[in-house]
């Protein structure tokens, strides 16, 4: 009789025990996902690597979220960002303070890119070793708008190049073209674009780096004001799984490019060796701690260079254009 008593109350504290354990979390599988758009500024890209990777190992959707991808123009999905009609994108800082400044209620909500990846090069038999080796010098610009434009207008502003001495030209996406066949002496780009693909091809680059001079917010995460008043567990959810995919790429950048690859099937063994090289490249601007925090100096250089240029006139809170409260 004994022992049937204790055998009974072994049961009774194991019941209890698997009581109070923590239950596993629902599977994907098991709970109704919510639809959410992602535009990305862009077309498919390894510099996307991160949500390539979060998209493939689940991250989104253990946050209860069914992500599509739409590539399109920045300043286009700012302004739907700004109607809430979109409610998340991948964009530039200077470009959220335009739109800001413009009246559309975007806000920063995650620091991907910790530098502005803006850069002037040249080859270097061309001996630019300065910003002061630029007068007189053709520089090749892809467009006289966007990050890059803004870039080197700060850029000349910092370092003082005197702009009619320098003979800035239109050039479209050819910089490197442009370069190899001397049309033009130096180009803006990017840095993990255009620098990376010389070195591959086995010319030797200088570099002048816009961050050198000047802390301007780059890349991120953007939603705006309505989401994050309304929905803040949305926002909290979506950035938990891309900062999750940040984590792996930084950690493991075989298995991450790997999966960029898949999902950009156009890129061939040739073009695979010079996007890893790229990727390489972009690892070194994610890096920051915390990931996906908003340095305040960034913005308040931001807001000031961009007024300094003339492109805001109006006074702006640089706090009102991102939010650190919804990392995790």
């Amino acid at each position: 009789m004994k022992r049937n008593h204790l055998l009974l109350a072994l049961v009774l504290v194991l019941v209890g025990v698997m009581g109070c354990a923590p239950r596993p979390a629902a599977s994907p599988q098991s709970q109704e996902l919510r639809p959410v758009t992602l535009g990305m500024g862009f077309v498919p890209n390894v510099q996307f690597t991160p949500v390539y990777v979060a998209l493939e190992r689940g991250y989104f959707e253990q946050e209860g979220l069914e992500i599509t991808l739409d590539y399109g123009m920045e300043t286009d999905l700012l302004e739907q960002l700004g109607a809430n009609s979109l409610q998340f994108a991948i964009g530039s800082g200077d470009q959220v303070i335009l739109a800001r400044a413009n009246g559309l209620p975007v806000r920063y909500a995650l620091n991907w890119y910790r530098r502005f990846p803006v850069c002037v090069i040249s080859l270097a038999e061309a001996g630019i070793e300065s910003a002061d080796d630029l007068a007189g010098k053709r520089v090749g610009i892809p467009v006289l708008k966007g990050a890059s434009y803004i870039g080197w207008q700060v850029f000349a502003r910092e370092t003082g190049i005197d702009g009619d001495k320098t003979d800035l030209q239109v050039v479209g996406y050819t910089q490197v073209a442009s370069l190899t066949e001397g049309r033009i002496d130096a180009a803006v780009c990017y840095a993990m674009n255009e620098p990376v693909q010389l070195r591959t091809m086995g010319y030797e680059v200088n570099s002048l780096y816009l961050d050198t001079y000047t802390n301007l917010p780059s890349n991120g995460i953007i939603t705006n004001d309505q989401t994050i008043k309304e929905d803040p567990e949305l926002v909290q959810a979506l950035l938990r799984a891309f900062l999750r995919g940040i984590e792996d790429t930084l950690e493991d950048p075989d298995a991450a490019f790997a999966i960029a690859r898949a999902a950009i099937p156009e890129m061939d063994d040739e073009a695979a060796v010079t996007q890893r090289a790229v990727l390489d490249e972009c690892l070194l601007y994610w890096k920051g701690e915390p990931l996906g925090y908003n340095e305040p100096e960034a913005w308040e250089s931001g807001v000031e260079a961009m007024r300094a240029l003339g492109y805001i006139t109006s006074e702006i809170d640089p706090s009102s254009l991102y939010t650190n409260e919804m990392l995790p």
